[in-house]
């Protein structure tokens, strides 16, 4: 059996960032705040009413400052509700995403699972966007017994939440030390590290403990270790302290907002050496904050849009031609994660319609399958441990290239 976690630090933010790609479609409902209506008004004793629509749930930050990765889970979820729908759904039933924002913090994650669980009836849940967040909604589904797939969950531990809880995401453990390594093949003489991390923010608080390790594994000093938060602009007095040691590489576990501004101020106090950055980068929503200074960050990463396989060529093709931009990794794991659920539901539903179930017995057979089955995604073939943790064969190191004006940029995968 799963081990319960709990992890109760706090994450306040306050800018609003929403995009338009992140907006409902014609099968989804989105709902945001703690007063929302509910969506699907669905009868919780009987049957689960399959017969229109199999309602999953979406709980990823629309809004804060962490929208900046939410966002990204939010158009490949929806790209994935479309393509799977266009190719018959569950045998014929389509399927709705109920979008539910998140916010920033866990009372946002935890108000957000609460209404898909009791209010949209949802089968299952792609969620919530941080770690954070996870280690405080993820015991709510769990204890509902209502299956959960983190789709940007990455920190130690996710998986040990509960038997209902599983993440399509990779854990730290495994990719974080491949940008490290990519570092020394770049630069030899690296010999000083600066270690940087938000410690308000359970993931990267869990990655920078990766990192540390892996500079230690590799035989390097590590000179200093700078706290910061995820709410910060201002990080001149760290940065000094730690650019005063002459450090030969800089490691930054944040998210985009924050990791960005401190990649920024890094620049303007004139480091020029090599900069890694964690899984909180791995979305183009950071090239508007560092701007032209972002150039040559790396980056390790789950997702590449150069990996072979079809279905991975119809999401990248989809997406460059919807978005004008390179699919981000955030939005490769949401898609996954829905497509996940589709195999699994469809699966299911040769066994034993799934229309005949009651949601109570949906949903358990359901986590049943998802956990049994392996899924030929954009992430290439995975599958799960017993214990729910995702087994991904393919890992990626990016370093970011910034065109001249600054203003754009993409990642550039290294060989």
């Amino acid at each position: 059996m799963k081990q319960p976690a709990a992890i109760t630090t706090a994450i306040f933010t306050t800018c609003a960032i929403l995009l338009t790609a992140c907006g409902g479609g014609t099968n989804s409902s989105t709902n945001t705040g703690t007063n929302s209506t509910p969506n699907s008004a669905t009868n919780a004793a009987a049957t689960t009413s399959t017969s229109g629509a199999i309602p999953i749930g979406i709980a990823l930050a629309q809004t804060s400052n962490v929208a900046l990765l939410g966002q990204e889970g939010f158009v490949g979820a929806k790209m994935a509700e479309k393509y799977f729908n266009d190719k018959g759904g569950i045998n014929g039933t389509p399927i709705r995403l109920v979008m539910q924002d998140t916010g920033g913090d866990e009372a946002g994650a935890i108000n957000a699972f609460q209404t898909l669980i009791n209010k949209d009836k949802v089968v299952g849940i792609v969620g919530p966007t941080l770690s954070q967040q996870a280690f405080s909604a993820d015991p709510i589904a769990d204890r509902a017994k209502v299956p959960v797939l983190g789709a940007s969950n990455t920190a130690k531990g996710i998986p040990e939440i509960g038997d209902y809880v599983a993440r399509v995401s990779a854990p730290v453990s495994i990719v974080a030390p491949n940008s490290v390594k990519a570092a020394l093949k770049q630069n030899p003489n690296i010999k000083k590290v600066a270690v940087f991390y938000a410690q308000n923010d359970a993931f990267n608080k869990s990655e920078t403990e990766i990192f540390q390790k892996t500079v230690k594994d590799q035989g390097l000093e590590l000179v200093t270790v700078q706290k910061f938060q995820t709410t910060d602009t201002d990080f001149q007095a760290i940065a000094t302290n730690a650019l005063n040691l002459k450090p030969d590489l800089v490691i930054i576990s944040g998210l985009a907002a924050d990791g960005g501004n401190l990649v920024r101020q890094l620049r303007e106090l004139g480091y020029k050496g090599i900069i890694v950055g964690g899984n909180g980068f791995n979305t183009p929503n950071i090239f508007s904050v560092c701007k032209a200074l972002c150039d040559g960050v790396l980056i390790a990463q789950a997702y590449s849009p150069e990996h072979p396989g079809e279905i991975n060529t119809i999401f990248h093709k989809t997406y460059v031609n919807q978005y004008k931009k390179e699919p981000a990794q955030f939005s490769a794991q949401s898609f996954t994660a829905v497509q996940v659920y589709v195999e699994a539901l469809k699966a299911l539903d040769k066994k034993t319609k799934i229309s005949t179930m009651s949601i109570d017995k949906l949903r358990t057979e359901l986590n049943k399958q998802l956990l049994a089955g392996k899924y030929n995604t954009p992430l290439g073939e995975i599958s799960f441990t017993p214990v729910g943790d995702i087994v991904q064969k393919d890992f990626y190191v990016s370093q970011i290239k910034m065109d001249k004006d600054g203003n754009n940029g993409k990642f550039v995968f290294l060989k």
